[in-house]
C-alpha cells in the first residue's frame, strides 16, 4: 500500500479542506455516507494487490451535492479499504486466519475510521492505548536486552486495547466493496490508456 495516512495530509496541505488531520473524524460523521463519492488514493501508483504503477489518484461519482464532508468520509473509507485488501493478500498467501486487527499509527486516532476499518473487513480493531508503537517497540527490544523485562510477555503485560466490533450488515458491506472495486476499474483503466 503505497498511500495511506499522507491522505489526509493532501486533504490538508494540498486542498485546504481540513485545518487539521483530526477534524477528519467529525467530518466523516457528519454524513450519513459518501453520497455516492469514491475516492482511490493512487497519488504514486497502486500497491498491491494491483501493482499498476502507473494509476493515478481517481475521485468517482461527484455529483454538485458533494461537499467536503462526502470527500474526507471517502478519504477515510479508501484508507480502510486498501487496509482490508492488503490483509486478504496476506492471509491468502500465509494461509493463516486473522481474528482480530490491531492497529496503530496517527491514523489509528480517528475512532469513526477504526470502526469502518471493523465494519468492512467483519473483524475486531483493536487499538492500543499508545498509538504511536513504533517507538515503543523499539524501547522493547533495548529493554528486553538489557533485562528491564525478562521476556516479551513480560514487555506487553498490562497494555490495555480499545476494540471497535463490527455494526454493519452483509448488505452494506458488499455494496461498499463493489463501489470500491468499481471506482479501482476506473482508475486502472485511466492507467492503461484507450482501450483497456
Amino acid at each position: 500500500m503505497f498511500i495511506a495516512g499522507a491522505v489526509m495530509q493532501w486533504l490538508r496541505d494540498g486542498l485546504g479542506i481540513l485545518a487539521h488531520a483530526a477534524d477528519s473524524d467529525a467530518l466523516a460523521r457528519s454524513v450519513a455516507d459518501t453520497g455516492g463519492v469514491v475516492f482511490i488514493p493512487a497519488f504514486v501508483g497502486l500497491g498491491s494487490p494491483y501493482w499498476e504503477s502507473e494509476a493515478r489518484g481517481t475521485i468517482v461519482g461527484l455529483t454538485r451535492g458533494t461537499t467536503r464532508a462526502h470527500l474526507v468520509r471517502a478519504a477515510l473509507e479508501s484508507m480502510a479499504y486498501s487496509s482490508a485488501e492488503l490483509l486478504a493478500v496476506m492471509t491468502a498467501g500465509s494461509g493463516f486466519s486473522v481474528s482480530a486487527l490491531r492497529v496503530d499509527g496517527g491514523a489509528a486516532a480517528n475512532d469513526w475510521l477504526m470502526q469502518f476499518q471493523a465494519d468492512i473487513l467483519d473483524l475486531p480493531v483493536e487499538r492500543p492505548e499508545n498509538i504511536e508503537t513504533t517507538a515503543l517497540g523499539a524501547a522493547g527490544l533495548a529493554g528486553l536486552a538489557l533485562g528491564v523485562w525478562p521476556d516479551v510477555e513480560g514487555f506487553l503485560a498490562g497494555r490495555r486495547y480499545r476494540r471497535f466490533t463490527p455494526a454493519t450488515d452483509a448488505a452494506a458491506r458488499d455494496a461498499g466493496w463493489q463501489a470500491w472495486r468499481r471506482a479501482v476499474h476506473a482508475a486502472l483503466a485511466w492507467a492503461r490508456g484507450p482501450g483497456a
